[in-house]
């Protein structure tokens, strides 16, 4: 895990806001890097996830980061089961419909 730092982008934020990086730090083992950024946006605060390896982010705001926190291991491993959505059918119970 690399050191916090602070800084400015210098070029405009993909999602409007000023784009300020108050903190970035990436997490590594084995199987990935991923790049942690806390940054300002016009909409408040977001957490911005960069996936290194694939290229995906996403930015989740104060409620989405607490919505992950009300998640159990299980679901959070479903999640890792299929990544990039079902082929042809979950192979969890997540998603199914109730009948």
């Amino acid at each position: 895990m690399s050191a916090p730092r602070t800084h400015t982008n210098d070029s405009a934020a993909p999602h409007g806001g000023d784009g300020t990086i108050e903190t970035e730090f990436t997490v590594v083992n084995e199987f990935t890097a991923v790049r942690v950024r806390k940054i300002l946006t016009r909409n408040g605060q977001r957490l911005e996830i960069t996936s290194l390896r694939l290229d995906h982010q996403i930015r989740l705001d104060a409620l989405a980061l607490e919505a992950l926190s009300w998640q159990n291991e299980e679901t959070i491993s479903a999640y890792l089961d299929q990544p990039f959505g079902p082929e042809d059918h979950p192979t969890t119970d997540i998603g199914k419909e109730n009948n």
